[in-house]
């Protein structure tokens, strides 16, 4: 039997006198569980430190075997039948402080990086049908270009402030239930299941998912609220919650930085905040009612975060109906917000690009290890241990100084990928800074490439530009076929293999890697900027990767689209034919023609005849076709009103279309301090630390946040910020007032100079106008 199948959760532990693996895999014939008994830990010594090693490891084997350190120093592997005695003999050889290598890397990853295993897998082995699986002893196993369809439930639960569970809403694979708690209604839906209690309901649950067999479960703060409460109820009813696959309990740990863990053998738990965050999304706020009105325009039934609880809790004693229907609505945004995100295909694909878990957050650091270590190991290197010594930081990205203006007709050039495009061109790689640092360098040498800060580089022994290379060619693949979410994933894994080499927490850091890249995009940026100029036009900022040139000028659509061209053509030709004779290397640099401002602001630093960086805003396209642009300005802001972010979209599109703004100003003005306004007057912002914490700077949004929690007490409600979260407040003329409360007068002075003005200075002067002088009262002749 041969079977291809894709990895949904890997677990390892000590069985007797050995190791055991397992592989819980999707195929096309159903779940399968893999079985592999008896692969060794491994961990690596210096050779030089044998002597001292053997006699405090007796149980080892221990190969002197042709690898070495990236300091040049031989190594011997030291393997054992179990991870209960490679953990205490990694503890005594810390203790004798000798040093070890590659302790940290998990067996079920080592297995699995070392066969190049991305996820989709070719196993073999002894099968054994069960009821629900295929059981797989004896498994061995390769990689497979496996593309899996996986079946996905969402999940929610209701309950009390106590935690005490009214209901479970579960949608997906076809079927939609909501298991509650209570009497049944002759009226009720055909979704609703009642049970009589709560250890009825997790009774319910195990049977359903023994029945249905989902190979996702996601949902919304699924991992830190929902899966972390039913196990806690499982425990108060002193019932093991067996949800996972062969019957195989749900497991919840917490890490001592307060971080939830969920082990659920067979499936895959994801939550939607997290996974959108790895995808690169942003909102204003991570409500599912804020997300889903952003994403879907539609939200929930109950969404007031001061009497949702009272109202779960009256329509849990009232209106049970309501209760489930809400439940299960929740259910089902999440489901639409995957799929309107195409968010599992993305985590698929990351997965199958870098071998990470499907459920594995972040995960930048590991996916460049899955990719890179196998590959050194190869080479004849075993992997450097986390630097604790002093590290050097490297520096940011190039951002210049910016010429402040309203402009006509700014075009944007930008480098595709720069910090790639780098790797690739100068052969950047922690191996091939190994190996360059051997090698002669200079204008006559063709051995090595210079980099930076003593940096130097390898120009064949190295595997980083090549794998960026494939990542390349693959993303333009996907892009010309409409794989949106497979060339996303690729382009946040190319993006982060810098920012993996520029962070401590990787064991491959080197400053000299890092600044080798940065301190190249500097030069690059600088020069092209130059060769821009010397073509007549002018700079007028540029950030990291990007360039704003001012033409000056009127220019149509057309006219903009043959400058940016010639100016794109003429720069890669130059690049070309520079690196070719100053390094001679292939340039991968490729700066490209992005877009077109017909009108631009670079506004000048608040208060400042300074020009700002990385805010500005701009008008793009003609008629039906418009948009205007704003970057780091306060309509793109969360700390800023809906007042003040109106305010600006309205005013700037005025100023960029050359109609008159004083009356529309003052129209603002006017109804703001007249009360016409005050629905967009609400601060929105975010408590990251537990209220208590906030002790010498209390700013406006802490005191409304103990105002609102005072008011909550008093009462008898749940305190709502205690430990963070979001609070919405208005200003009145007594300080900042949490909404729940709203009884002063709104202080409509602090919302004109601290919210209207500050907009209307960035942008009036440059037409020759002033924010003062068009509010000021009108005086009469007498």
């Amino acid at each position: 039997m041969v079977q291809d199948g894709f990895i949904l959760s890997r677990h390892f532990r000590d069985r007797g006198q050995q190791t055991e693996l397992v592989f819980w895999v999707k195929t096309d014939q159903g779940p399968a569980k893999l079985v592999i008994e008896g692969e060794q830990p491994v961990f690596f010594v210096l050779q030089k430190d044998l002597p001292q090693v053997r006699p405090l490891l007796p149980e080892a084997r221990i190969e002197s075997i042709a690898l070495k350190t990236f300091d040049d120093e031989p190594v011997a592997a030291c393997y054992f039948s179990t991870l209960s005695a490679s953990q205490a003999a990694i503890q005594k050889l810390e203790l004798a402080e000798i040093v070890c290598f590659e302790t940290d890397i998990r067996l079920a990853d080592r297995f699995l990086m070392e066969r190049f295993i991305c996820g989709g897998i070719t196993f073999t082995g002894h099968p054994r049908q069960q009821k629900d699986f295929m059981l797989v002893h004896g498994a061995k196993a390769k990689a497979a270009d496996y593309q899996p369809t996986l079946s996905v439930v969402s999940l929610d639960i209701e309950c009390s402030e106590k935690g005490v569970l009214y209901s479970v809403g579960l949608d997906g694979d076809g079927e939609s239930v909501v298991y509650m708690v209570g009497e049944p209604q002759p009226d009720a839906p055909d979704f609703i299941e009642w049970v009589p209690h709560e250890k009825a309901l997790l009774q319910a649950l195990e049977r359903w998912f023994e029945r249905v067999d989902p190979d996702v479960i996601i949902g919304w703060n699924v991992i830190d609220f929902d899966m972390q409460l039913l196990a806690k109820r499982a425990n108060v009813h002193r019932m093991s919650l067996r949800i996972g696959r062969g019957g195989e309990a749900l497991y919840v740990r917490q890490s001592p930085q307060q971080q939830t863990f969920v082990t659920l053998p067979g499936r895959v738990v994801l939550d939607g905040i997290d996974s959108l965050k790895t995808a690169t999304y942003g909102f204003r706020s991570w409500s599912l009612e804020a997300v889903s009105q952003e994403l879907l325009g539609k939200g929930k039934s109950i969404d007031n975060p001061y009497d949702r609880m009272e109202e779960i809790n009256r329509q849990f004693r009232e209106d049970k109906i309501a209760l489930a229907t809400y439940n299960l609505q929740d259910c089902k945004l999440v489901n639409e917000i995957f799929d309107h995100t195409h968010l599992l295909e993305f985590i698929i694909q990351r997965t199958r690009l870098t071998g990470v878990e499907l459920d594995r957050i972040g995960g930048s650091v590991a996916a460049f290890t899955n990719l890179y270590l196998p590959k050194l190991h190869r080479a004849g290197y075993v992997a450097p241990n986390l630097s604790k010594d002093d590290w050097i930081a490297s520096p940011g990205g190039y951002v210049m100084d910016s010429k402040p203006g309203l402009y006509e007709s700014v075009l944007v050039l930008d480098f595709k990928s720069l910090y790639p495009s780098i790797i690739r061109t100068f052969k950047i790689d922690p191996m091939g800074l190994i190996e360059g640092l051997k090698q002669a360098v200079g204008k006559e040498s063709h051995e090595a490439i210079a980099g930076f800060r003593g940096g130097q580089f390898h120009r064949e022994r190295h595997f980083l530009p090549a794998l960026i290379e494939q990542l390349w060619t693959a993303r333009d693949a996907a892009k010309r076929q409409g794989e949106k979410a497979f060339s996303q994933a690729i382009k946040i894994i190319m993006n982060s293999f810098y920012g993996v080499l520029g962070s401590s927490g990787c064991r491959f850091f080197d400053f000299r890697l890092a600044s080798s890249i940065t301190m190249r995009g500097h030069e690059i940026m600088k020069q092209t900027s130059v060769l821009i100029q010397e073509q007549g036009y002018e700079v007028i900022y540029g950030d990291t990767d990007s360039i704003f040139v001012a033409l000056h000028k009127t220019c149509t659509q057309q006219e903009a689209d043959l400058i940016g061209v010639k100016l794109m053509q003429d720069i890669n030709a130059w690049w070309q034919a520079h690196l070719a004779d100053e390094y001679q290397v292939d340039s991968a640099l490729e700066l490209e023609y992005e877009t077109h401002y017909h009108r631009f602001l670079m506004p000048t630093i608040r208060g400042q005849e300074t020009g700002s960086k990385k805010r500005y805003a701009g008008l793009l396209g003609f008629g039906e076709q418009e948009t205007l642009v704003f970057k780091g300005l306060e309509t793109v802001r969360t700390d800023w009103t809906p007042l003040a972010q109106h305010f600006q979209k309205q005013l700037y599109s005025k100023v960029f279309h050359d109609e008159p703004v004083r009356e529309f100003v003052r129209e603002y003005v006017d109804k703001t301090r007249n009360g016409e306004l005050d629905d967009q007057l609400i601060y929105r912002k975010r408590l990251r630390r537990k209220l208590v914490e906030y002790t010498k700077n209390v700013p406006p949004h802490v005191r409304a946040a103990r105002l609102a929690d005072e008011y909550n007490r008093a009462h008898g409600r749940q305190e709502q910020y205690q430990r963070g979260g979001w609070i919405e407040y208005r200003m009145t003329t007594i300080g900042p007032e949490p909404l729940e409360i709203a009884k002063s007068p709104i202080d409509y002075d602090h919302y004109v100079e601290k919210q209207i003005k500050p907009i209307a200075d960035a942008i009036l002067p440059f037409i020759g106008e002033d924010f003062d002088n068009l509010t000021q009262p009108q005086l009469g002749l007498f």
